[in-house]
């Protein structure tokens, strides 16, 4: 399945045929379907459905509902894990009770709030259920504000306002309930947003990334915890900012990364000694055991 209705289709349209590219040279038979509506039907003797899916219905647990309904195997986190990961409000809290590291918040429910007392700027603004940094916003400002919390309530109806982490910007793939390598993202230019994410050349991956034993592990514990906080099952993707000091803090669990040839997970599973095809390949293994 690639595509589909969310903002995030052209990546997903980009990471689905990459996966069927490589399916096929494997020898699987693939279909390719598309749900730009709720209307799909898949095909007979279909045995198992790869999630190429990116953002709302196919990221939020709406799809895996429906294909659970179905009784078919599916790739990736099940239905209520997805649903509490896509939604960063849920999965801040599922951090929190969990003891994980993670990055101070509000939650502002109004495109009119005014400044949050007790705050200094630089905050990090997000849509609360948006995947690929779309509506991301950086406040360094407080006369920015309005304009950057107008931006974010274009995408959502809750924005998540988080104190912006000053440190190196990491990524942890976990696959089969093991860390893989630990990726450092050191972006050219700006932050990494759904711009930086997607174009080729706008950011570098440093895999596995230059910290010292203690400090990739204190990562690697910090990215699991968080899986495991939201329920998570086969794979995913954890985004964690490291400080200054080496201390992790956990932004979020993606648990239907990006797939495309600049995408971090397939880079990180090709540092732990699986290329792309035996990636998809484990990833379709692990669905079957469902």
């Amino acid at each position: 399945m690639l595509g589909g209705p969310s903002e995030e289709r052209e990546v997903s349209l980009k990471s689905g045929a990459a996966v069927a590219k490589a399916l096929r040279s494997a020898g699987h038979i693939v279909a390719e379907i598309d749900p730009k509506t709720d209307e799909w039907k898949l095909p007979k003797k279909t045995d198992v459905v790869f999630l190429a899916l990116h953002g709302a219905y196919g990221e939020d647990g709406t799809v895996q509902k429906r294909l659970d309904k179905l009784g078919v195997s599916y790739t990736g986190c099940g239905a209520e894990a997805s649903r509490i990961a896509f939604d960063k409000v849920l999965a801040k809290q599922k951090f929190i009770e969990s003891g994980i590291p993670t990055a101070r918040y509000e939650v502002i429910t109004t495109p009119s709030a005014h400044w949050v007392r007790g705050w200094n700027p630089p905050v990090v603004l997000k849509p609360a259920r948006q995947g690929s940094s779309v509506g991301l916003q950086m406040v360094y400002r407080v006369e920015d504000w309005g304009t950057a919390l107008a931006e974010s309530f274009r995408h959502d109806t809750l924005v998540l306002m988080e104190e912006k982490i000053e440190g190196r910007e990491t990524t942890v793939g976990i696959l089969g309930g093991e860390a893989l390598p630990v990726v450092e993202i050191r972006v050219k230019k700006g932050v990494f947003d759904y711009h930086n994410k997607y174009t080729p050349g706008a950011s570098e991956h440093l895999c596995p990334a230059p910290f010292d034993a203690a400090t990739t592990a204190k990562i690697k514990t910090a990215a699991l915890g968080a899986f495991h906080a939201i329920g998570g099952r086969d794979y995913s993707r954890v985004d964690v900012m490291v400080r200054p000091s080496g201390d992790p803090v956990v932004l979020e669990v993606n648990t239907l990364p990006g797939m495309t040839e600049v995408s971090v997970l397939p880079d990180a599973a090709a540092a732990g000694g699986l290329d792309y095809v035996s990636l998809c390949q484990r990833m379709i293994e692990l669905a079957l055991l469902h």
